[in-house]
Parts: structure tokens; C-alpha cells; sequence
């Protein structure tokens, strides 16, 4: 049995990893539905408990766009869902959070998740204050669950890429 994780990226990260043909570098930080989730939200859903873990990862995607801050990359979160055969809990306060010990291959992605170019404004204002620690970092962050993720088939990455690079 295969458990579904959602792991943060960004349109570089996406590319490298399409290049390298794996999802990584290990350990891999991802976000899925963990007995702490069930636990927290008992009256959820198992569609419930899969948007809790793919909007983690979502906003897990703007601390990783900080480092891109200032470069001209595009404030887009992207998160891969990858099926794996097994996770561990990363031992921190996010019950989303886990971690896989080696590398996927990245055929076992199962689809992409991406923001349309109407999320950049939120997206960029949540990056900056985060890497500048101002005190609406958290409000702002919020913000960018106003912007679903949009679903791409993995054979329709490179369309994905391109959009944001004509965008």
C-alpha cells in the first residue's frame, strides 16, 4: 500500500528535478495525512485530511521562494504529489510533516500542483515578509490559501513550465 505525499518545491526546483529524474535531494520533506491529522481533525474526511496536507505543503513552498527573493523567479508554489511506499514523521510541530529517507523516482509522481500567475502577488508579499521576519509574515502567508493550486498531469509539465516562463 502506497501512502500520498505532497512535497513543496518551486518552478526551479521542478525543473532540476525533471532534469535529474528524481525527487530530492534526500531526505525528502514532504507533507501527508498522518495519525496526528486524523486525530486533530477527527470529524474530517479522508478528502479533508488531503487538503490539510497539500495546503501545508503549499504554504511550505513560500519559505522555500525566499531564497529566490530578488532573482526574478516566479513567486509560484508548486507541489508535487508523489505516491511512496513508506514515510517517518518528522518530529516536529507540524502534524502534516514527514520526511522519505532516500530519493523517488520521479515517475511515481502522480501530478503537479501549481499557482496560475494571479496568485504571484499574494504569493511574492507572504515570501518577502517572511524572509524579512515583519510581524503580517503569518497573515500574509494565510493569504495565499485564497489561491487554489491547479492540477497538472505530469506529462503536462513542460506546459506548466513554459506558462510561467511566457508569463
Amino acid at each position: 500500500m502506497s501512502t500520498r505525499v505532497y512535497v513543496p518545491t518551486t518552478l526551479e526546483g521542478l525543473r532540476g528535478m525533471l532534469r535529474s529524474g528524481t525527487v530530492g535531494p534526500a531526505p525528502v520533506v514532504a507533507h501527508a495525512v498522518t495519525e496526528e491529522v486524523r486525530r486533530g481533525l477527527p470529524d474530517a474526511g479522508e478528502e479533508e485530511w488531503e487538503h490539510a496536507a497539500s495546503s501545508a505543503a503549499g504554504l511550505a513552498c513560500v519559505g522555500l521562494l525566499t531564497a529566490t527573493a530578488g532573482t526574478g523567479a516566479r513567486p509560484r508554489r508548486v507541489v508535487l504529489a508523489v505516491d511512496v511506499a513508506s514515510v517517518r514523521p518528522a518530529g516536529d510541530e507540524e502534524p502534516t510533516r514527514v520526511e522519505l529517507d532516500g530519493t523517488v523516482p520521479f515517475s511515481q509522481v502522480a501530478a503537479v500542483l501549481a499557482d496560475a500567475e494571479d496568485a504571484e502577488p499574494a504569493v511574492a508579499a507572504a515570501r518577502d515578509a517572511l524572509a524579512a521576519g515583519a510581524p503580517e509574515a503569518d497573515r500574509l502567508l494565510e493569504r495565499c490559501l485564497d489561491h487554489e493550486l491547479g492540477w497538472w498531469a505530469t506529462q503536462e509539465t513542460a506546459e506548466l513550465l513554459a506558462s510561467a516562463d511566457d508569463g
